[in-house]
């Protein structure tokens, strides 16, 4: 039997009260997880909790040990309630410095913008040990310790920082995808979709009924890191929704 390839895995924490109030949409955990797939990693759980430190701490601490890396977003600012650093310092039973890169670059950033203050100085404390995440827009970096990310929870900053990221970290094959739709009602079709899930390893097959037109329909979105196994499995699909007497649309409906 082959073996089976490495699946690394990843988990997001969002952080903030604005986002668990309504107060903020979050956009991140759509951006992030296709940054990952295309590292080869995979999202493999969110979490989502308050500014509050034993909230942050519990999380981290479990988050992290059960995957390979851990991204955080949010916390991250000048002002009182950004304390994802601290909590983050605490879960790995360590101190909170100022990092000396990150102050000189918050130095450099506010020069012509009122100078470093204290609240500003906040943006280069990090957990002690950390390195540093560029960020070309606003000027505070992220933090890196160990395999914990510690991000912006502003999208188009968090989408600089893993840009920066890019290619740094280890992964494996990425997820490909393909899409067979039809118009089905998914109860009729259960069984030949989890007998074809069955007989090809290395995919899944998700479900995603509509109703459209008066009409009931599905699209069945294939998942695999091979794309011989995706044309195997398109194919397998299409004929046993043929036999049943149903049209498969390649692409989906």
């Amino acid at each position: 039997m082959a073996e089976t390839a490495r699946i690394w895995t990843a988990a997001l924490l969002v952080i903030g009260d604005e986002i668990l109030s309504g107060r903020t949409q979050d956009k991140n955990v759509a951006q992030v997880a296709t940054w990952l797939n295309v590292q080869g990693i995979r999202l493999r759980e969110v979490r989502m909790v308050a500014d509050d430190m034993d909230a942050i701490v519990e999380a981290v601490n479990t988050l992290r040990a059960r995957n390979d890396y851990l991204f955080t977003t949010g916390g991250i600012g000048p002002t009182h309630d950004d304390i994802t650093v601290d909590a983050i310092a605490q879960a790995l039973g360590v101190g909170v410095v100022i990092h000396p890169d990150a102050r000189a670059i918050l130095e450099g950033y506010y020069a012509t913008r009122g100078g470093l203050n204290e609240a500003r100085l906040r943006m280069a404390r990090v957990p002690d040990g950390a390195s540093l995440i560029p960020n070309r827009m606003s000027g505070a970096p992220g933090i890196q310790h160990g395999n914990i990310f510690i991000m912006a929870g502003v999208p188009s900053i968090t989408a600089g920082m893993l840009d920066a990221l890019t290619g740094t970290l280890e992964g494996g094959l990425p997820v490909l995808s393909a899409t067979v739709g039809c118009w089905v009602a998914e109860s009729e079709i259960a069984d030949l979709l989890r007998e074809t899930e069955r007989l090809h390893d290395d995919c899944q097959i998700g479900s995603y009924p509509f109703f459209r037109d008066g009409r009931v329909g599905a699209n069945f979105v294939i998942r695999s890191t091979s794309a011989a196994i995706l044309e195997d499995v398109s194919a397998a699909l299409t004929t046993g929704l043929t036999a049943l007497g149903r049209e498969a649309v390649a692409g989906g409906i």
